[in-house]
């Protein structure tokens, strides 16, 4: 049998006293389509945090690929294959579309330092990211800088990036955030269309964005696995709507977004 893309074993985290990530068990099959949701504090920044190596676990284990992958660095992990976006976008504001995918491009392949002096890797890496771009829908922004760009069309470079990494396990951390409803199809089109064999976990606040992406749906509380299933079943579920959309003032594919 072919390992999953990625697999969470019995994870905790605790800061002193107290225990933000509570025996977490997570597969992400290779082209998973999954949605992580839970109150605000339930634990599900930390939990992607963990997953990428921005902080270490109190136990468990993160596996990639069938290999363990605990004691790995945030960027070797990245160079195994696992790429993120943030709640806030971490975009060079500054810089240039173009220029903040070459960078991507250019510190993945390890020659990022000398990506504006040899000319032949440069042009191999700036058409790489103009295809990132494309494939993003956003070419035609490529000279712009990211500050100039609704912030809509940010959330797509930082997607952009993400996949100039050429993960195996894509995390989007509320890729919506801060986006208009009128402009989160963008999102959503785009991801739609991503390479099938990528595992993709979303955590995401608005009801829609999550019952028209996710095959399967894990809801976290108190850092712990409250329940998983189908976007049907997590509808048909009382309890999540008590425990979370109950708390959050939602009702469940309702259309009502929660920032």
């Amino acid at each position: 049998m072919t390992a999953a893309a990625l697999e969470v074993r019995g994870l905790n985290r605790n800061f002193g006293a107290l225990k933000v990530t509570r025996d977490v068990d997570l597969t992400l099959e290779r082209g998973a389509r999954r949605a992580l949701i839970g109150p605000n504090g339930a634990g599900k920044t930390t939990l992607v945090n963990l997953i990428t190596g921005l902080l270490n676990p109190s136990s468990g284990k993160v596996v990639l690929g069938g290999q363990d992958i605990t004691a790995l660095s945030q960027a070797q992990r990245a160079r195994r294959g696992i790429a993120r976006t943030f709640q806030i976008n971490q975009l060079f504001r500054g810089l240039t579309v173009l220029e903040n995918l070459c960078l991507a491009v250019g510190e993945r392949d390890g020659h990022c330092n000398n990506l504006w002096r040899a000319t032949g890797a440069r042009r191999v890496v700036i058409d790489e990211a103009l295809d990132y771009l494309a494939a993003l829908r956003i070419v035609d922004d490529a000279l712009k800088l990211v500050r100039e760009l609704p912030y809509g069309r940010q959330r797509l470079v930082e997607i952009a990036i993400a996949l100039a990494q050429k993960p195996r396990v894509l995390l989007l951390d509320e890729p919506a955030a801060g986006v208009p409803s009128s402009e989160t199809h963008l999102i959503l089109d785009v991801v739609a269309n991503l390479d099938p064999d990528i595992a993709i976990l979303i955590i995401e606040h608005d009801m829609d964005v999550v019952f028209r992406f996710a095959r399967k749906i894990t809801v976290l509380v108190a850092g712990a696995i409250f329940t998983e299933g189908t976007p049907q079943e997590i509808m048909a579920n009382e309890q999540v709507r008590a425990v979370y959309l109950g708390q959050e003032g939602h009702r469940v594919g309702g259309g009502v977004r929660h920032g």
